[in-house]
């Protein structure tokens, strides 16, 4: 880890983990922290850092000096350097933080949405408390003998917790690391989901969720969900996600947690009594998570653009004009 010392406040004093770098006037201070933090500085300190398992791992002094720097001979040109990959950084740091922004928001709208403290315009506003099972038929699921190949690699998806952590917070699930056949399936509790699902782990870890968007199964660390007519899969898949904290205190098992069929049931959720309500509700919160994943996708676009111009420009393969 690297950065500038501006001044104030004054470093830490730590002298067997700290060491400070004072600048000379052959290179810019800001060219010099992009090339310790580069790949190519975290490898060569990674490749030289002293220690032994046990023990702390570090640099020293006589590392850090023989750093290899390459850095123009122009001082107009690190100083074109610096303040292009200075740019890129603070693209970066505001997409960052408008990311954060954008992710409280939406904390903050289900909390208001998914309990009716916030009521959207245009809906009688009556909501019902009611038996998670009046709104879902909760459904689990199984696994084949593994020892039988003809149950397996078939087209059927067969969702695992993995699977579901692979999403990275996605939402919708139509692809699995593994398959069913359709002797498999039918020799097995692993029931056949309609797309539309919202499917839920019950074991271990507890409330991650995601919506089959095609028929598929899973094993017997789920709990899934099919919404009967009159409720939204979506608001369900919204609504499960602010219960974890919930579902947690419900589960029992000494090896690991897990969480019942009959005591997901028996779970008490509130919910709009009107179809239309539950759909405009997840439709806000949809909106959102669209917003999120635009501004992800901008942001892990912009670290690879800053990435791919630091390399260039910190190894003199792309050259910046400067004013002779």
């Amino acid at each position: 880890m690297a950065g500038i010392y501006n001044g104030d406040p004054a470093p830490a004093s730590y002298p067997d983990l700290l060491m400070r770098v004072r600048v000379g006037s052959t290179i810019h201070k800001h060219l010099l922290l992009e090339q310790l933090l580069a790949p190519k500085g975290r490898s060569y300190f990674a490749k030289t850092a002293r220690g032994s398992s046990g023990s702390m791992v570090k640099i020293d002094r006589a590392i850090l000096e023989a750093f290899p720097v390459l850095a123009p001979n122009v001082e107009e040109e690190q100083r074109a350097i610096a303040e292009v990959l200075s740019d890129a950084n603070n693209l970066i740091d505001s997409l960052e933080q408008l990311l954060t922004k954008k992710r409280q928001i939406k904390q903050g709208a289900m909390q208001e949405l998914l309990t009716g403290k916030r009521r959207l315009p245009g809906f009688t506003g009556k909501w019902t408390e009611c038996n998670l099972a009046v709104l879902a038929e909760i459904r689990s699921g199984g696994t084949p003998s593994t020892r039988q190949s003809e149950f397996w690699d078939g087209d059927i998806p067969w969702c695992t917790p993995t699977d579901i952590t692979a999403l990275a917070g996605g939402k919708y699930i139509s692809q699995t690391t593994r398959t069913l056949s359709e002797k498999g399936q039918k020799a097995s509790s692993a029931e056949l989901l309609p797309a539309g699902t919202v499917v839920m782990t019950s074991r271990a870890t507890i409330g991650e969720c995601a919506i089959a968007s095609v028929p598929l199964t899973t094993n017997q660390g789920f709990k899934n969900l099919v919404p009967y007519a009159g409720t939204s899969g979506e608001f369900l898949y919204y609504l499960i996600g602010t219960q974890k904290q919930a579902l947690l205190a419900l589960c029992s098992g000494s090896t690991f947690l897990e969480i019942g069929k009959r005591q997901l049931a028996e779970f008490l959720v509130r919910a709009p009594v009107e179809f239309e309500e539950q759909k405009a509700i997840a439709q806000v919160l949809s909106d959102m998570d669209a917003e999120i994943t635009a501004l992800e996708a901008r942001l892990t676009k912009a670290r690879a653009l800053k990435q791919a111009m630091a390399q260039a420009l910190l190894t003199g393969r792309i050259r910046l004009p400067v004013a002779s």
